[in-house]
Formats: structure tokens, sequence, C-alpha cells
């Protein structure tokens, strides 16, 4: 095999298509961000085969692989060059297409894909160490120390509005819901995406923040540890929560405008299943109030209803908190203007 087996930081800079042979369950798990998933197995024919090189071992497991290799082999070179065509970035070297294979330890399934395509004169490069040493450098990256700068506030101040600005302007920042596919509410869910695997969270995270240059300000929302299924990496979080806040602060009804523009347009049934999972929370009297208003489309009694609960949360969560700075953003419009009193306050 002529292929070469790069160290990460210099696979990392190719700008070729970016394929991943492992199986569709790995492949869900966890991934290279913009990788395009081509397995040489599938998640049975994986786990035959692993359970072959348990029992049996590698000699009698290669010759297995071969078997289902030599059946979809068609259609895995159709698949490839589908993809391929379709990504083709030319690359610096003598205006060749580059193409970047991994699959879990940089050994036989990542080699051989990268073997087969070089008969087509393709130009390949496999990563050392697979996905495994991908894995290494993401967790790597929270251990840094990073300059975060919290955005907290309560309940609908539209901190993830302000946050979307301010990245719309060229600052950094870190969109923990939208990597989460999630608010982080018991309403979180509505509207969002299937929430990724925590792993492919954390490769999310980790990416951006090596976009950042260090030196320079990251402002990232306040959340709790979980937000929906997904965890913020430990050592991200211990920094989060010592790192300098600034409070936004608006009027309950700024804060109730807010909430029925983000709720209001959401099926009733999902509304009333999110209502009723905080229900011995709410009590039995806010949990009615809010469940009958939502089927008379009542916007500001429901979002009432479960405000002072949100509140109190929300105090508790803020105990203990140092290093913070109110900024009144009351009837103010998040647009551009806005960044002067945040560049104020900084």
């Amino acid at each position: 095999m002529y292929s070469k087996s790069i160290e990460l930081e210099k696979f990392r800079s190719f700008k070729g298509p970016l394929i991943d042979v492992r199986s569709p369950s790995e492949y869900y798990k966890g991934h290279m961000p913009n990788s395009i998933n081509i397995p040489l197995f599938d998640n049975n024919e994986r786990s035959i085969i692993g359970t072959i090189y348990k029992k049996k071992g590698r000699e009698i497991a290669v010759i297995e692989g071969l078997k289902f290799f030599e059946k979809k082999l068609k259609l895995l070179l159709d698949d490839l060059f589908m993809n391929i065509d379709s990504h083709k970035i030319i690359s610096e070297n003598n205006n060749e297409i580059s193409i970047r294979i991994y699959c879990s330890r940089g050994g036989m399934r990542s080699q051989s894909i990268a073997w087969l395509l070089e008969k087509y004169k393709y130009n390949t490069i496999t990563l050392k160490g697979g996905y495994k040493t991908y894995r290494r450098w993401i967790l790597e990256s929270f251990t840094k120390k990073w300059n975060f700068l919290i955005i907290g506030g309560k309940t609908g101040t539209g901190k993830t509005r302000l946050l979307t600005l301010l990245e719309k302007y060229k600052y950094q920042t870190i969109d923990l819901e939208g990597f989460a596919c999630h608010r982080g509410s018991t309403f979180g869910s509505l509207g969002m995406n299937e929430q990724p695997s925590n792993e492919q969270f954390e490769n999310k995270i980790a990416e951006k923040l090596n976009s950042f240059k260090a030196i320079n300000k990251i402002f990232i929302e306040a959340e709790s540890a979980n937000i929906g299924k997904c965890k913020i990496p430990h050592e991200v979080f211990k920094q989060m929560k010592t790192s300098r806040r600034i409070e936004i602060l608006r009027s309950e009804e700024n804060r109730l405008d807010e909430l029925i523009d983000t709720y209001s347009v959401f099926n009733k049934e999902e509304l009333k299943e999110s209502v009723l999972r905080i229900k011995k929370r709410l009590g039995p009297q806010r949990t009615k109030i809010a469940i009958e208003s939502i089927e008379k489309e009542r916007w500001d009694l429901v979002c009432r209803s479960v405000l002072d609960y949100y509140d109190r949360c929300y105090e508790y969560e803020k105990v203990g908190k140092e290093n913070i700075t109110l900024l009144d953003l009351t009837d103010k419009k998040y647009d551009e203007k806005i960044l002067e009193l945040i560049n104020n306050v900084l």
C-alpha cells in the first residue's frame, strides 16, 4: 500500500474529501465534523468479524472480512466515486485531489480503502492512529486555559439572541445549545433536531474552540452542566463556573415577549407535555393554569405560569457566583447598537 499515514495536525490541514470508513454505529457515536461515512463493514458485519477475531484469531477474521468486501466492492466504489466527485477540492500538490481517510485506529480498514482508491489513480492519505488519536486531541483541548466570558440572565432575557448577534459581528462565540440541539429546559427540545451523542457534542465544542485565538474573549451562554442529554465537558464547565460573567437584565414584559415569540409557534400537545413534565415543581394550580391557557392560546398566562419556577431555579444556580457585571438591556433592540453597551463593560 502506498498511502501516506500522517499525523493529526497535518491530516487536518488538508482540504480534500474526508471519509470515515468505520461502521454506522461507530460513526453515530462520534466522528470528525464534515466527514462522510462510507463504511467498509456495516454494524452486523463488524460484529461478526470482531467475534471471529476474539475466538479464532486475526487471520481467519481477515479472511471473513475479505468475503464481505468482495460482495460489496462495486457498491462501495460507487459510493466512494460519487462522494469524491461531489467534494472535489484541488490540492496544492500537482493539482491532485487529496482524499483523507480514517478508521478507528488507522489500521486495515482505512489502509484498504486507500489502497483501493490508489488503483484508480487517486491521491490518498490516512490518519495515523485513526479516530482514537482525534479523540485524544479533543479531550486535551478541554484542559487548556480558555478566556471565557459568560452571558447570564433569567429565562427570556434573550441570551441566545445576543449570542447570535455577537457571532454575526465576528466575536468569538460558542452556542452550546445549538451544538446540543436543545435549549436546556423542559421545553428545550421543541422545534430542534435530534440531539447528537455526547461524544459528538464534545467534538463540536473542541473544533470550535480550536478555531479561536486563545488570547481573545470567548462568549458563551451560562448553562447547567447538562443540556438535555448532552453534558458539557467537565474541564470546560469548571472554567465556566469561575469565568467573568455579564448578567443581562430585562423587564418582565420584555421577557414575556421573548418567550411568547419563541414558544407560541409550537404544537399545543407538545407544549402541554412539556408543562406536565414539571408539574410537581410547578404545583397543581400553576400547572392547571398553564394547560388551560395553552388550549385557549393565552400565551402570556402560559409564560407567567412557568416564569416564577424558572426564576427560582436560576437564582439557585447563581448562588456563589462572583465577578458578575450587571447589564441592563431593558427595552433595547438586539441590533449592532447594543454591542457598544457590551464593549463598555468588557
